[in-house]
């Protein structure tokens, strides 16, 4: 059996070799953020995530921790955080998988089913419930705004300049009707 360490080098490689964008802040390989495409036939078709992946020094025996950079709106995606709820990741990870699976396989799957009766967004799972079509355009809209294929390098930092951005868009457009204040 091969060492934890050649283990993470050899799924690292994986990832690399699938065409997956990968940054690693760092030579110890523990965080690394990899360029995650919304699959194909659903609501996040077209957008682009910035997934933060740490790995516990016991990795593989011990799951990764994977969250979100760039805002998504999901039942089972934190909205602030970007962390996800995920059975096979979070209680019944197993050696066997790697990296590879996680971006190919669970992701996508997350993505495509996800489950409004075991919410981290109460809200998202609440308009999944209650009003599909507002749930999927607020899901578009995420997309449109936070999932843009060119923002996906910019650090968090740049992304809530995007939001206070918007916000000023608001801001300027009242200003207008309203006209500005005296001096």
């Amino acid at each position: 059996m091969s060492s934890p360490s050649k283990r993470r080098e050899m799924d690292l490689m994986k990832l690399m070799m699938g065409d997956y964008k990968v940054e690693m802040p760092n030579d110890k390989m523990q965080v690394l953020f990899v360029n995650f495409h919304g699959p194909k036939e659903s609501l996040y078709q077209g957008g682009v995530w910035r997934v933060r992946v740490e790995l516990p020094d016991a990795y593989p025996y011990k799951s990764p921790s994977i969250g979100f950079v760039n805002k998504m709106y999901h039942p089972n995606v934190d909205e602030m955080s970007g962390s996800i709820c995920l059975a096979v990741i979070n209680q019944t990870w197993s050696p066997m998988f790697d990296l590879v699976n996680v971006f190919e396989v669970f992701l996508p799957q997350l993505l495509l089913y996800p489950n409004p009766s075991d919410p981290l967004n109460g809200e998202a799972a609440a308009l999944m419930l209650h009003d599909q079509s507002a749930y999927e355009q607020k899901v578009k809209e995420y997309c449109r705004l936070f999932a843009k294929p060119e923002d996906v390098g910019n650090s968090p930092e740049d992304e809530s300049s995007d939001e206070e951005m918007i916000e000023n868009e608001y801001d300027s457009s009242d200003e207008q009707m309203l006209g500005k204040p005296d001096p």
